[in-house]
């Protein structure tokens, strides 16, 4: 199996011209794993109408802040000093043993993040999305050990089925969003598609694996 899929294994965008291969990598930047909780938990906290209603703007950015500190910045200092310390080759994690040990610090921070939001009572929106972060660690774990999962793929795949849900079961019209859901769902499959080294089942299977945690996660919350 593991042999399958080294040999379908594809050379990062080396098929594709050069100003492809920049907006492959600028929106893998712009809508990296690391800055999709963040780009989720400012939309529940800045423009959902009810999900933060009658909350305080310190209060709002205070816990905008702490999520994306315990989802985005922790992780990625993480990933810097472990490559400080050469406990990893890169810090694009480019082989699947670079990844064990960012996924597992991963878990840790985003288990904590999720435990203080359940304890806090938040919105039934915002727990969802942060126990599908961590499911979402979990499952990307757990198949890297037979190949290496798109961990933009997991992200893109939790995003997509998150503004499915609200669409069809909240009160706000968010249709508008939910278009914009699905267009950034297309742009970071494509750009992996173009600068990345994965297989097509490789990223196919991190954005069915992230839409998975995110239903699963919904199912847990809700």
């Amino acid at each position: 199996m593991k042999a399958y899929f080294r040999d379908n294994a594809r050379q990062p965008g080396l098929e594709y011209p050069p100003a492809l291969r920049f907006v492959g990598h600028f929106f893998s930047f712009v809508f990296h794993p690391l800055f999709i909780p963040g780009y989720i938990a400012a939309f529940l906290l800045f423009v959902h109408p009810y999900a933060f209603a009658g909350a305080p703007v310190k209060l709002k950015l205070f816990r905008f802040l702490s999520v994306f500190f315990s989802t985005a910045f922790l992780p990625a200092f993480s990933v810097f000093l472990l490559r400080q310390l050469r406990f990893i080759d890169s810090i694009y994690l480019r082989t699947q043993k670079d990844r064990i040990i960012p996924y597992i610090i991963c878990m840790v921070y985003y288990f904590w993040i999720w435990y203080v939001s359940r304890n806090l009572h938040e919105s039934t929106e915002m727990t969802a999305m942060l126990l599908a972060t961590f499911v979402g660690s979990i499952l990307g774990l757990m198949a890297n050990i037979y190949f290496k999962i798109s961990m933009h793929g997991l992200a893109a795949g939790t995003l997509f089925i998150f503004f499915i849900w609200l669409a069809f079961t909240g009160s706000v019209q968010i249709g508008g969003y939910l278009s914009i859901a699905v267009l950034v769902t297309g742009l970071i499959c494509t750009a992996r598609f173009l600068v990345s080294g994965h297989s097509p089942f490789e990223i196919y299977a991190g954005l069915l694996g992230g839409a998975l945690c995110q239903m699963a996660a919904i199912a847990i919350v809700g």
